[in-house]
């Protein structure tokens, strides 16, 4: 076997959010980098996640807002919706956001290159466009994860994931989504917001499993009163075709028309024809890439970040890991990654936007706990008539005061979320909370002025 052609400091596999970080963060420490995408630069969450899903999520509001409108004296002509125009215009934005990604990169001395990258042994890659062979000092995994469909059923050929999703040639009157996680009850928000009948089918007890109970009951009836079928218990065990349409077929025996059919499933991390095995890489058993608290695999010198390790799957935790990698290889500051209190939305329709603990888990791990909740129809639904309520919930220790969990559906919660996520993550305690002068009028303020629990959970004492 030939000797590599080329050298370099940090080979990066993959050009997604973390590792388009690491990747500049490095080369601003003087190393030299490269960086292999076999598809676009900016990864899922720029290309066909987080920024075209949000594109669409803001399209799908403007419903509401021009119903809302007549209620505050407004007077126009019916609105009308083309869905091109918005597939155009977010494919227009996408195609920015990904020129000023490899802008940035060029600007930092990083080299990038279209092709799949495979590892040979440890300090090996090859690219597979050119055949080339580059020794990396070096090696980031950075290849994020993919949509699954399942299992294999009849008519799964038809089945769309989120991808395709993002390029339908036309807005399908009838979609039917299955899932019930981030991607499900956004994809099924936006389709409704658009004018599509949409039924979201979910395998369990009830959607956004992981998240609070409260919050998952309550969602689930803001999604029912805007006209989404949720069917729980169910999963789709066929699609037929029939001529331009399909038929779901469920596991209970009922059966869904659907012009569309999208499974939002799961996204496993994305391993496969990397030449994990042949470099030694383990796989750990929530079969993302094992690594340490540095992002270090089982290999020396060969590291992994963001949701191909499968720890948290968010685009602010790939970055974090990201940087935090380059700090601790070329920056000579070993820093780790504090996976806790991670703050988080769902922008589905009304938003979700949560950070802590859940009510089960703060009573498993802490025991004594103080919930304060509240539910309210917001002061915009009163002129505009619109059926709809906010849920705002703290968690707070008893012991110590410290507020361990916030959990807010309604409008603004992931901007709200942010900001009590520092809060959250600095220790802050109820009472500082409740010394927070109140901005009036807004929903946020009630977090700030809900002064008694509306439970108490305390330990059984000992006997």
């Amino acid at each position: 076997m030939s000797e590599p052609e080329r050298r370099v400091d940090l080979f990066v596999i993959g050009a997604g959010s973390g590792g388009v970080r690491a990747a500049r963060i490095a080369a601003g420490y003087g190393a030299r980098v490269m960086v292999a995408e076999e598809y676009r630069v900016g990864g899922t969450c720029v290309i066909r996640g987080c920024v075209p899903k949000k594109l669409l999520v803001y399209a799908a509001r403007f419903g509401d807002a021009f119903e809302d409108a007549a209620g505050f004296g407004w007077t126009a002509a019916a609105p009308v919706f083309d869905w091109a125009t918005l597939i155009a215009n977010k494919d227009r934005e996408i195609a920015r956001l990904e020129a000023a990604y490899m802008a940035t990169l060029g600007k930092a001395g990083v080299e990038i290159v279209k092709s799949r990258a495979v590892l040979e042994d440890a300090k090996t890659v090859r690219l597979e466009a050119t055949g080339e062979r580059i020794r990396a000092e070096h090696v980031l995994i950075a290849t994020g994860a993919t949509p699954s469909l399942g299992p294999t059923i009849p008519g799964i050929e038809h089945v769309i994931s989120s991808n395709e999703a993002l390029h339908l040639e036309a807005l399908p009157a009838r979609v039917l989504v299955q899932g019930g996680s981030y991607i499900a009850v956004e994809f099924a928000s936006i389709f409704a917001g658009l004018g599509s009948q949409v039924s979201l089918v979910y395998r369990g007890e009830n959607i956004l499993r992981g998240f609070d109970d409260e919050v998952r009951q309550h969602l689930r009836a803001e999604l029912e009163k805007r006209g989404i079928h949720v069917i729980t218990g169910n999963t789709v065990a066929a699609v037929e075709p029939c001529g331009k349409h399909f038929t779901a077929h469920l596991s209970g025996g009922l059966q869904v028309a659907a012009d569309a059919v999208m499974f939002a499933i799961g996204r496993p991390p994305n391993v496969r024809g990397l030449g994990l095995e042949t470099a030694g890489v383990r796989i750990a058993a929530n079969g993302g890439i094992a690594v340490d608290d540095y992002s270090q695999t089982s290999v020396p010198g060969i590291f992994a970040v963001g949701d191909v390790t499968n720890r948290i799957n968010l685009t602010p935790v790939a970055i974090r890991e990201g940087h935090a990698f380059a700090d601790t290889v070329f920056g000579g500051k070993p820093t780790r990654v504090d996976h806790a209190n991670v703050p988080t939305a769902v922008f589905s329709e009304p938003e979700v936007g949560t950070v802590g603990l859940t009510e089960a888990q703060a009573l498993a791990e802490i025991g004594d706990v103080d919930v304060y909740r509240t539910s309210f129809r917001p002061m915009k639904a009163t002129l505009s008539g619109r059926d709809t309520t906010i849920l705002l919930k703290l968690l707070v220790d008893a012991a110590t005061d410290r507020v361990v969990g916030c959990h807010i559906v309604g409008e603004g919660a992931g901007e709200m979320i942010q900001l009590v996520g520092i809060a959250v993550r600095m220790g802050a305690t109820k009472a500082d909370f409740d010394t927070t002068m109140a901005v009036h009028p807004t929903a946020a303020e009630e977090l700030v002025t809900m002064r008694q629990p509306s439970m108490r959970h305390r330990r059984k004492a000992a006997e």
